[in-house]
């Protein structure tokens, strides 16, 4: 399998990256103004970062005030031997775990949970730590966050 060539991304498409991910439903006009290009410019960008795969798709960034009446965490799991795929797997198929990540080192997973409150989240721990192939588990709840893009 031949890999894909890394995008090149000149100033403009850093700049554009960055507005759309403040705000994904900005008017093509009003992006191409802040930008200093035309519409047609900016079409023709984003259908190359999107053939390019640096733009996968579009979605939905919550509200300051529903985020702050959820509880989050990071929960990190080592797993037995073996038994990666499986718990990767049954991870995906719990609706309140927002990410999965692979990582290095003495965890093999880092998991985002999202509850309403904290009997959801201690059940969501719970339910994560009984999963066939959870070694053990450490998380931590997220107090705030200070920046997210």
């Amino acid at each position: 399998m031949m890999a894909m060539p890394r995008p090149v991304l000149d100033d403009i498409d850093e700049r554009l990256l960055a507005r759309l991910r403040e705000d994904a439903r900005q008017a093509i006009a009003q992006l191409a103004k802040d930008l200093g290009i035309s519409r047609g410019q900016l079409y023709s960008r984003l259908s190359r970062l999107e053939s390019e795969g640096v733009i996968a798709g579009y979605t939905v960034r919550l509200g300051s005030a529903f985020v702050a009446s959820r509880l989050r965490a990071h929960m990190m799991i080592k797993t037995r031997p073996r038994f990666h795929r499986e718990v990767e797997q049954a991870l995906a198929d719990i609706t309140l775990i927002q990410a999965i990540h692979a990582i290095s080192g003495e965890y093999d997973i880092i998991a985002v949970l999202e509850t309403e409150d904290g009997t959801q989240m201690n059940e969501l721990i719970d339910q994560i730590g009984l999963l066939d192939g959870v070694e053990r588990t450490t998380t931590s709840i997220i107090l705030a966050t200070k920046l997210e893009r």
